[in-house]
């Protein structure tokens, strides 16, 4: 059994309805019971994945919202990115952008900065959003932030005066 099969069935093991029920591996030859790593949050697993997608989709249509965007455009998997790119006002095209390995990474901590700033956030900020976005994606959509446009983002001489 290689480690693909052994790490399936500790998987399996670990979701398995009945806790008592262990999977059967094969190390070195010898079969042996697979751990279960999971027994006693093996079956909330799903039901906490779920509440964080709920999370995350309330947040981000209430993001959208305050941009003034559709805020149902969160739950449109390709739309969502066009409508997040407009809403840090940035070209379109970068969709594709998305596609490139390796600058799909960079296109998506821009994007994601350009989300704080618009909103009038700094780079702490944008950390929070990378690293717990399940805390920092609420605080955006449900706090008191403010979206600002375009206009009041870019000082320009005559508004200085």
């Amino acid at each position: 059994m290689d480690i693909t099969q052994y790490l399936l069935a500790n998987i399996y093991s670990a979701f398995s309805p009945i806790a008592s029920t262990a999977a059967v591996c094969s190390v070195n030859g010898e079969i042996v019971a697979c751990p279960q790593f999971l027994d006693i949050l093996g079956p909330t697993m799903p039901i906490i994945f779920l509440a964080f997608v709920l999370i995350m989709i309330v947040s981000v249509w209430k993001i959208f919202s305050k941009a003034g965007q559709p805020g149902w455009a969160s739950i449109i998997p390709i739309y969502n990115t066009v409508v997040m790119l407009q809403a840090v006002k940035k070209p379109i095209w970068w969709f594709i952008l998305m596609f490139v390995p390796f600058v799909n990474i960079i296109i998506g901590l821009i994007v994601t900065h350009n989300l704080s700033k618009v909103f009038g956030k700094g780079v702490g900020f944008t950390l929070g959003l990378i690293f717990l976005p399940f805390i920092f994606y609420p605080i955006l959509g449900f706090g008191s932030a403010r979206y600002i446009l375009a206009s009041q983002n870019q000082s320009t001489p005559l508004n200085q005066m």
